[in-house]
């Protein structure tokens, strides 16, 4: 099929679920493209399995001198602010998917010697179930897409696409659901994955460039497959409305004294005002507000610096958010225009280097949070307007900036059911496609993968195997909290 695909297109987006759902019987090219034909790199692929077998890629075992995960954890918390470090090991205690939501550096170091077929793509590099989800295009259609992007790095496309199937069998694994019906669900991951790579490297560039999977077309979607998780699909779908630009502003800030300001929530959320010496970077950071400012602005194209000279910065405040991110510096500012009601909340928040980047070859980016922006831009069928970075000075970090919760929502897959589970997944496994094959060659990729299953039962052996080290990883973490070794506050 040639040009068949349009933003939004439902009917692509049904065969995804449709293919992902059929009966299975239990069991390095540079970033970028060439100017081969289709066909012929469609060849290519197809030969690469000579060199790496589709097979081969379930086959994962610890190594000997495995690092220990704990140690490369905390090796990631050097710049980050010590007294709120508790709070990210006691979210990460909740659950082994709680623990693979924080530990992207674990999988990345025990993907390093895993088996690729040598064509890389701009990598999510953090693509696990929870960081998928609804939010609002600049034209104000709700789309479904990947929305986390901190980790994003040039790599194996296998290794976005193992993540999340890991992920689907942990989900299932909280949700209480049998073993069989996880591995199945790793095995959708990978089914929807392979059979929309194959949709799009059939597709003229520009669909697939313009593709969008659309709020209304998932609900559809539910309401086809997954009748009783039709309702949870709803309830997200009507929270991303829900979620508006002046519902967070109420919800975030109160007037004091007639002037407009942040709600003071320690520790998840302080006012510059109320910051103490216990970090002096956030006490250096205050002061350059406006430096940091007109670095951002002049980071963004021309039009959207025009938009934000109208407004003014009249608060800001640090705030804490996510699960491997906890600890990291994370500011919001409180902008304010001509009008009572006319106000947007930005964050900025620190990006250090990817946690794939000790893993793979090298990349020079002019800035790390400039990385960040770049790969959501690539990857994102619609990004936020307000995408943009600056370097602080004052401290020496990185901050990339957007816009706060505007209508952004996430699917709860704990109120799922294993058929919406299912659902769900193949969505994501869509999308992931998509981003895939934006910033790679989805000839190559899907001559590699075949119309069989081959590799998806590979991905889903795989998937369990790493699910139960995770779980191993999780209790590591149990055990370093009771012995005193890592410190945790839960239920923040």
């Amino acid at each position: 099929m040639v040009n068949v695909l349009r933003a939004g297109d439902y009917s692509l987006l049904v065969e995804t679920v449709v293919q992902s759902k059929r009966k299975v019987v239990m069991t390095g090219k540079t970033f970028g493209q060439n100017q081969l034909p289709p066909v012929e790199r469609h060849a290519k692929g197809k030969e690469l399995r000579k060199k790496v077998a589709r097979s081969s890629h379930y086959d994962w075992s610890p190594a000997s001198d495995r690092p220990d995960p704990l140690d490369l954890l905390q090796a990631q918390d050097w710049d980050r602010l010590e007294y709120l470090l508790p709070i990210k090991y006691g979210r990460m205690l909740a659950s082994p998917f709680a623990f693979l939501r924080g530990s992207a550096v674990v999988i990345a170091s025990d993907l390093a010697d895993s088996p690729i077929m040598g064509q890389n793509v701009l990598l999510c590099g953090d693509a696990h179930l929870a960081n998928f989800g609804v939010f609002a295009t600049p034209e104000r259609k709700l789309v479904f897409d990947i929305n986390d992007f901190d980790e994003t790095y040039p790599g194996p496309w296998e290794w976005d696409l193992k993540r999340l199937a890991v992920s689907a069998v942990l989900a299932g694994r909280e949700n209480g659901f049998k073993d069989k019906t996880n591995g199945q669900l790793a095995h959708v991951v990978s089914k929807s994955y392979r059979e929309s790579m194959r949709q799009f490297a059939q597709s003229s560039i520009l669909n697939v460039w313009y593709y969008q999977v659309e709020a209304n077309s998932v609900l559809e979607v539910f309401q086809k497959f997954a009748r009783q998780s039709s309702k949870s699909a709803q309830k997200t779908i009507k929270k991303a409305h829900a979620h508006s630009r002046q519902r967070t502003f109420e919800r975030l800030t109160q007037v004091v004294d007639g002037k407009r300001q942040f709600v003071n929530d320690p520790p998840l959320l302080l006012r510059f005002d109320d910051v103490t010496d216990k970090d002096q970077m956030v006490q250096v950071e205050k002061l350059n507000v406006e430096r940091a400012w007109n670095e951002y602005v002049n980071s963004l194209p021309v039009e959207k610096r025009h938009l934000l000279d109208r407004f003014r910065i009249s608060d800001a405040a640090l705030r804490v958010g996510g699960v491997g991110s906890v600890g990291t510096r994370s500011f919001i500012a409180l902008l304010e225009g001509d009008g009572a009601d006319d106000a947007l909340i930005l964050q900025q928040k620190q990006t250090g280097p990817s946690a794939l980047e000790d893993y793979l070859p090298k990349v020079d980016f002019e800035s790390q949070a400039q990385r960040v922006v770049t790969g959501q831009h690539l990857m994102q069928a619609a990004s936020d307007i307000f995408l943009g970075w600056h370097h602080s000075e004052g401290i020496g970090l990185d901050f990339y900036w957007r816009q706060l919760k505007d209508m952004k929502a996430s699917f709860d897959y704990t109120k799922l059911d294993a058929k919406g589970l299912e659902t769900y997944l193949s969505i994501c496994g869509l999308c992931l496609a998509r981003a895939h094959a934006r910033t790679g060659d989805a000839a190559v990729i899907s001559g590699y993968l075949g119309s069989g299953n081959v590799f998806d039962k590979a991905i889903r052996d795989f998937a369990v195997r790493y699910a139960d080290q995770t779980e191993n990883d999780h209790q590591a973490l149990v055990d370093a909290v009771k012995s005193g070794r890592i410190a945790a506050q839960t239920g923040i």
